[in-house]
């Protein structure tokens, strides 16, 4: 395994942390719904929010999971369905605008990458998807903005999507779901993964050799190098230390936080 100063950071997590069967299996019985985020985040690394893709939060909120989350804890934010359900992705300016204007900044240097999750019908545009990418702002109030690109369409599969991407330091999302594009080519400083196929007859969502793979794929990811059994679609870039962020999504929901902390687990071994 590669020393620490050549591979990035890895974060493990899950989405959201308000979820009423995790109340059963996973956040100590009897804890108060206003504690789940303080106890989530001494729990696993990081947490992807998805309800900034339904609709604006308030600036009091970021400020608040900015003070109820750990020093060295980061979010990443599901970006808003308005600036991605649209026929001409180059009009998405203004709500894009919007939602950096809706107080992300109060996360600080908690605030990670952003994720543009395109619907399964949207195809790759070569000029439409060049000018969304130019809208994407590289900073908000002097923070340094990471964009992570989640396209479930075939038609984006293909090298000149990647060299898009990469032009305009953007992540393209690894998403481990049967019924989605895979793509697993790293083409920013960072890698963004969604483990989306946990299952409910697995205490930890995913099998102890299937936590094992992850690990070692994560561990590529960091070295800035795609794992060899995932994959690819472009020649790959010479590698490079890359900060790795890995959720578990969906699925099993039930048993998302096991899997996030089997691998934790698995990766401090």
């Amino acid at each position: 395994m590669a020393t620490k100063d050549k591979q990035g950071e890895i974060r493990v997590g899950i989405g959201g942390w308000t979820y009423a069967p995790w109340r059963d299996n996973f956040y100590p019985k009897g804890l108060a719904q206003a504690k789940e985020l303080q106890f989530a985040s001494r729990a696993v690394t990081s947490i992807e929010i998805n309800g900034t893709f339904y609709g604006s939060q308030k600036p009091d909120n970021f400020k608040k999971w900015a003070e109820e989350t750990p020093d060295d804890f980061v979010f990443s934010l599901k970006a808003p369905r308005f600036a991605v359900n649209r026929r001409l992705l180059a009009e998405a300016g203004p709500s894009i605008e919007k939602f950096f204007d809706s107080g992300v900044h109060h996360l600080k240097s908690k605030l990670g990458p952003i994720l543009w999750q395109f619907a399964p019908h949207k195809k790759f545009e070569p000029d439409d998807f060049a000018a969304f990418l130019a809208l994407l702002p590289k900073t908000v109030e002097g923070l340094t903005l990471r964009h992570a690109i989640e396209v479930r369409h075939a038609s984006f599969l293909t090298p000149d999507f990647l060299a898009l991407l990469r032009r305009h330091g953007a992540a393209i999302v690894y998403a481990h779901h049967d019924e989605y594009p895979q793509a697993a080519d790293v083409t920013a400083n960072f890698v963004y993964a969604r483990l989306q196929s946990s299952a409910a007859k697995v205490a930890t969502g995913y099998t102890a050799a299937a936590i094992r793979k992850w690990a070692a794929c994560a561990g590529d990811w960091a070295q800035g190098k795609a794992p060899k059994d995932l994959p690819t679609v472009a020649k790959a870039a010479k590698p490079a230390k890359t900060d790795v962020f890995l959720y578990f999504i969906s699925g099993a929901k039930d048993r998302n936080p096991a899997a996030a902390q089997a691998l934790i687990e698995e990766l401090r071994q």
